[in-house]
């Protein structure tokens, strides 16, 4: 037996450190367990092994994570089959889709993030506020646990496409971890710490977080990444049951990536690099805005992605009379903080850009750095230009509470479960856009001013619009919305020798209410306070408060899922799955399809998904396959702030989704592949694309993670890879397909002290997850979102 497994498996993971002292079942039945005996929880109406689950389902092992070496939450889930996570916006804003349900305007749509069973926000896309934001993985996380498909449909809200849970440890097996990661080559410093064990009897505890800080990925000029975070949970078990209580505290900041200026075949600008470089500058740190209420305030660009979340939750399991059992599970999340980042909404060469904001004749020079003053032509540098807008985004109130009541009995062969689910989600948020012009330039580039051919200044600093006229002014809002959610759901069960099947109904109902107001008439402001009126404080956008929209709907719509799992012997099983969830759509319907009386037309309230699956599982010694067929087909209605686009579709996807691993010895191989034939079937907005395949949907996405243990060593490789796709819907602009390779290495130098070395991105991959244009410009010049570059870290981990 080699030497890892002996100890605690301990796990770092570059930004991540992920620190397992019991990692799911193999450290409970030993390394020869037979595949698909983990039992399920998560997004299914009863307990039971994978073998025997009517479901595909991925429990993720976290020795796998070290070897994937993500630098971010939303990276984990790359290595999940089934699953497309788009993972180049930073810590968060990631946008995630299942099976080829579709990812219209960003976020995670049809797939709901959990911690400890529960959602972490009621919906996955909210503009500016998507789940990942708010879910950080450290060493606190005991395990992952997924489920893709119809089941979730019943047993979540909002999330017909599948369900991803961060299950927390709880401290039965004492013990803990400290684990220090460094950037070797990018600016990274990352703390994680945990202990668990207990406190007396029948009670124990878990405590742990992380705090870091760095200058992020890629070069911002200035500490991108800043904060941590620290979750505890206390467990007293009695006779028949247990209560536990759960605590969490997140206060953290991270760059958050827009896309950024490259050419169309993913090739870099000169002086902009697009694995290592972002519109970020330590010349852009402070933004000057009017606030929501009037009132001039300045935003800091080093804030990112900053979400402040404090959480207290518990659960209660008890084991009553008469085999009946009861489970309620209760969090309640005080959310809030801010989304800041510069978006370039053009790039053109210098005189275009000058003369668009001066008119003929006008010039730039730049307005700070160490060429202040002097002029920015086309001959220049590359002689390109950025208009920036900076997403300025004050998220005010994301408070939510979610309650979800299980009330199960037991009989010979079958089990019913009454349950009801109870949540209500603030989003309360306020738009803060302003317009500035910066050189195209990585590793600090400077503001320009626009200079008219007569001498006129047309821009303060760089600022030349305190809004966004170049979208109409579109973009000064606020809205103070609330969302409850009702849904009560019944489940029943069966189990023989040889099958197993399951059928469960759940209702939503929904209330929206509240107010949002969009952008009032300019006006003049002096922002500065300098007693002079420039030209950018002459039309000064202010958000109109006085004159607010109302928000007076409600939604309700009924899903079902049904499936059957038979085993054919002890090591193959065949499923079947068919199910209707639904989906209700919140603050992307405002400003454009809430009816002046507040109401909204039911088909834009919510939308349905249909699919139905078909598979098979078979296990040998030591390796197991797992192959689902499914055919979905969506509806979504959906508004993207970039285009400023409202989306009224229907899709249809089909496809194979394979799971498999092998173990022989030391070596362990896990892979998995999709593929996936999507279609836009239905388009009440724009026909032209109809029979066109869906943005960003590749028809094969692959990922492969191999071990191998030594007496003190163990090294892994991860592949991660996707063919072509299509920037936008019109399927003219197509990006290139990549692999992405990712190495590990661990040394056990004692018992209890590791070092580990990991490589992200090895061959310095070019892989673009997003563009704004769906065509090449005359320019050749795109703005888009690539997997980061090359990046290595060092993890000193230390288990007691």
């Amino acid at each position: 037996m080699n030497h890892f497994n002996k100890t605690p498996i301990a796990l770092a993971i570059t930004t991540l450190s992920l620190v397992s002292t019991a990692t799911m079942a193999e450290e409970q039945t030993g390394a020869e367990e037979k595949e698909f005996e983990t039992i399920l929880v998560t997004g299914v109406p009863r307990s039971a092994t994978q073998m025997k689950s009517s479901v595909s389902s991925t429990v993720i092992d976290l020795q796998d994570v070290e070897v994937a070496t993500p630098r971010t939450t939303a990276e984990i889930f790359k290595s999940i089959p089934g699953i497309r996570s788009e993972s180049t916006g930073g810590e968060g804003n990631a946008n995630i889709a299942v099976r080829g349900l579709p990812v219209a305007a960003g976020g995670a749509k049809f797939l709901v993030l959990q911690e400890d069973g529960l959602p972490v926000m009621q919906f996955g896309d909210i503009a500016f506020g998507n789940s990942d934001i708010f879910l950080r993985a450290d060493s606190t996380v005991g395990g992952i646990e997924v489920v893709r498909g119809g089941s979730s449909s019943t047993t979540v809200s909002n999330s017909p496409g599948g369900v991803i849970n961060f299950v927390s440890k709880t401290g039965e097996i004492e013990g803990g971890s400290v684990a220090t990661t460094f950037g070797l080559d990018y600016k990274n410093l990352r703390t994680d710490f945990e202990y668990g064990g207990e406190l007396g009897k029948d009670t124990y505890f878990h405590i742990g977080g992380f705090f870091r800080e760095g200058e992020g990925a890629r070069n911002a000029g200035y500490t991108g990444n800043k904060g941590g975070q620290i979750k505890a949970n206390f467990t007293k078990e009695f006779d028949n049951g247990y209560v536990r209580l759960y605590l969490k505290h997140l206060d953290d900041r991270s760059i958050g990536y827009l896309p950024m200026p490259m050419y169309s075949d993913g090739s870099s600008i000169a002086g902009f690099d697009a694995l290592t470089d972002t519109p970020h500058s330590a010349y852009f740190q402070q933004t000057l805005r009017l606030g929501s209420d009037g009132q001039i305030s300045t935003g800091d660009m080093q804030n990112g992605m900053h979400p402040t979340v404090n959480s207290i939750g518990f659960e209660v399991s008890l084991d009553l009379e008469n085999d009946w059992t009861l489970l309620n599970k209760f969090r309640r999340s005080s959310i809030s903080g801010e989304f800041i980042s510069p978006f370039p909404a053009e790039v053109a060469n210098a005189s275009t850009i000058a003369e668009s904001i001066g008119g003929a004749g006008a010039e730039l020079e730049y307005a700070n750095g160490p060429s202040k003053g002097q002029a920015f032509t086309d001959a220049t540098q590359n002689g390109l230009v950025m208009r920036i807008h900076t997403f300025d985004v004050e998220m005010d109130n994301f408070n939510n509470y979610a309650n979800d009541l299980k009330l199960s009995k037991d009989f010979t062969d079958v089990s019913v479960t009454f349950g009801m689910y109870k949540a209500s989600q603030d989003i309360g948020m306020s738009w803060l856009w302003n317009s500035y012009l910066m050189e195209v330039k990585g590793d600090n580039a400077a503001f320009l001013n626009v200079v008219g051919a007569d001498g006129t200044q047309y821009s303060d600093n760089g600022l030349y619009a305190y809004g966004t006229p170049a979208w109409g002014n579109c973009c000064q809002r606020n809205y103070d919305a609330k969302y409850d959610i009702t849904a009560p759901y019944i489940a029943i069960a069966g189990e023989t020798d040889r099958f197993n099947w399951d059928i469960s109904v759940r209702r939503d109902m929904g209330d929206a209410s509240g107010t949002y107001s969009g952008p009032s008439a300019t006006s003049t402001v002096d922002m500065n306070r300098d007693g002079v009126i420039s030209m950018p404080e002459q039309a000064v956008v202010s958000i109109d408060l006085a004159n607010p929209s109302i928000i007076n709907y409600d939604w309700a719509y009924t899903s079902f899922s049904a499936g059957v799992n038979y085993l054919l012997t002890d090591d193959l099983a065949l499923f079947t799955r068919l199910s209707r969830g639904g989906r209700a759509n919140a603050d992307r319907l405002l400003f454009g399809k809430v009816n002046d009386d507040g109401s909204v037309a039911k088909e834009d309230s919510i939308d349905m998904v249909d699919q139905w699956e078909l598979g098979a599982k078979y296990r040998g010694d030591g390796y197991g396959i797992f192959v689902t067929g499914f055919l979905a087909e969506t509806e979504e209605q959906n508004y993207e702030a970039t285009s400023q686009t409202f989306f009224d579709r229907v899709y249809e996807a089909k496809g194979v989704e394979i799971e498999a691993n092998y173990r022989v010895g030391e070596f362990d191989l896990k892979a998995g592949a999709t593929w996936t034939d999507a279609e836009i079937v239905k388009d009440q907005m724009n026909p032209d694309v109809v029979g066109n395949t869906p943005r960003r949907q590749a028809d094969f996405i692959y990922q492969a993670t191999a071990t191998y243990s030594f007496e003190q060593a163990k090294v892994g490789l991860n592949v991660l890879g996707t063919t072509d796709s299509y920037a936008q819907d019109n399927n003219d602009l197509k990006f290139d397909g990549y692999t992405q390779f990712n190495v590990f290495a661990d040394y056990l130098v004692t018992d209890n002290l590791t070092v580990s070395l990991n490589v992200n991105n090895l061959t310095d991959e070019v892989g673009i997850t997003e563009a704004e244009e769906g065509s090449i410009p005359a320019n050749n010049i795109i703005r888009a979102r690539s997997i980061n570059g090359r990046t290595t870290s060092m993890t000193l981990r230390y288990t007691f």
